[in-house]
C-alpha cells in the first residue's frame, strides 16, 4: 500500500466537450500528498466537474479528503448521519417517486453564503437509470448576446427555498430525517451573473429550482427573462452526463455549475453521501 504523502499520479478522461472529466490512477482512501491535490484542484476548476470511480470509503475517509477541499457544512432541511452531521444521505426508496433535488439546480442559493462545491458518493444505485447531468454555466453566460449580458450584468437574483418544484423534492427526506429547527423558508439575493472567485470567469447564476424574480423588479416583469435563462442555461451543448456506479464520486463547483438527478428508476432504491463544501 502506497504510504501518506506518496506521489500520485493521476489520468484524466474528458467526458463531454462542454464539462466533466474523470480523474484515475488515485485512491481517495489514503492521505494525498500535496501536488496531488493541487493537481485535482486544478483540474476541477478546468472542467467544473470530476468523477473517481471504485473508491471504498468509509465515512469518515470521505469526510477526511472533503476537508482538505473546503469546509463541511450541514444541509439546513435533513439532519445528517450519526457521527457526521455535515454528511447527508441523498435517497430514493423503491417505494417513492420523486427524487431528492430533481430539478436543475445550484445546491442552496437562497442561503447567504451557498457552498463552493458539492460531492456526492454512490452507496447503493439502481441496475439502470439515476444519472445525473450537469450544465456549465460559463458557456451559458458566454453565449448570451452582447445586450443580454449588459442586462443580466446588473441584475440581482432573489432566490428562495420554497419555490414549489424543488419544495416538493424534498418531502419524503423531511418526513424520515428532517430538521425540526429548520426554517419554512430561506430568502437571498446574489447577482445574477457571478464572477468566479478564483478563475474570474464570468457564471450564470439563476436556476430554476430557486431563483423567483429580480430585485426591483415584479414577478410579472421577471418572469419572460427568467424563464429564457433558465431554457437557455441547460441547452444539451453545455452538459454532460454522468452514470454511476457504486463507489463512483462527483465532486462540482457551485459557482459555475448545476446539476440535475435523473428521475428514471422507480421501484429501486438509490442512496448516495452528499458532503457541502464552503470556500476554504
Amino acid at each position: 500500500m502506497a504510504q501518506a504523502g506518496a506521489r500520485t499520479e493521476l489520468e484524466i478522461k474528458p467526458i463531454a466537450g462542454a464539462l466533466g472529466a474523470e480523474i484515475h490512477g488515485v485512491d481517495l482512501s489514503r492521505e494525498l500528498d500535496a501536488d496531488a491535490m493541487a493537481e485535482i484542484r486544478r483540474i476541477w476548476l478546468k472542467y467544473n466537474v470530476v468523477f473517481f470511480r471504485g473508491q471504498e470509503l468509509t465515512s469518515a475517509q470521505y469526510m477526511a479528503f472533503a476537508r482538505r477541499l473546503g469546509k463541511p457544512v450541514e444541509y439546513p432541511f435533513v439532519k445528517g448521519l450519526e457521527g457526521f452531521p455535515e454528511l447527508t444521505a441523498v435517497m430514493k426508496l423503491e417505494h417513492e417517486k420523486v427524487n431528492f433535488g430533481g430539478v436543475w439546480h445550484a445546491d442552496t442559493t437562497y442561503l447567504p453564503n451557498p457552498p463552493m462545491a458539492t460531492m456526492l458518493l454512490a452507496r447503493e444505485i439502481p441496475p439502470y437509470g439515476g444519472d445525473t447531468l450537469f450544465a456549465n454555466q460559463y458557456l451559458a453566460y458566454e453565449t448570451l448576446s452582447e445586450t443580454m449580458r449588459s442586462i443580466v450584468d446588473e441584475l440581482v437574483a432573489v432566490n428562495m427555498s420554497s419555490l414549489a418544484d424543488v419544495s416538493k423534492t424534498r418531502e419524503d427526506r423531511i418526513a424520515s430525517d428532517g430538521r425540526p429547527e429548520a426554517k419554512k423558508e430561506y430568502v437571498s439575493e446574489h447577482p445574477a451573473v457571478k464572477v468566479h472567485p478564483e478563475t474570474g470567469r464570468r457564471a450564470l447564476y439563476v436556476n430554476v429550482a430557486h431563483t423567483a424574480r429580480f430585485r426591483g423588479m415584479t414577478d410579472a416583469e421577471s418572469k419572460p427573462i427568467l424563464e429564457y435563462l433558465f431554457q437557455h442555461q441547460i441547452r444539451p451543448e453545455f452538459t454532460c452526463r454522468f452514470v454511476w456506479q457504486v463507489g463512483s464520486i462527483a465532486f462540482w463547483d457551485n459557482r459555475c455549475t448545476q446539476h440535475n438527478p435523473v428521475n428514471d428508476y422507480h421501484g429501486y432504491k438509490r442512496v448516495m453521501h452528499r458532503i457541502t463544501l464552503a470556500e476554504k
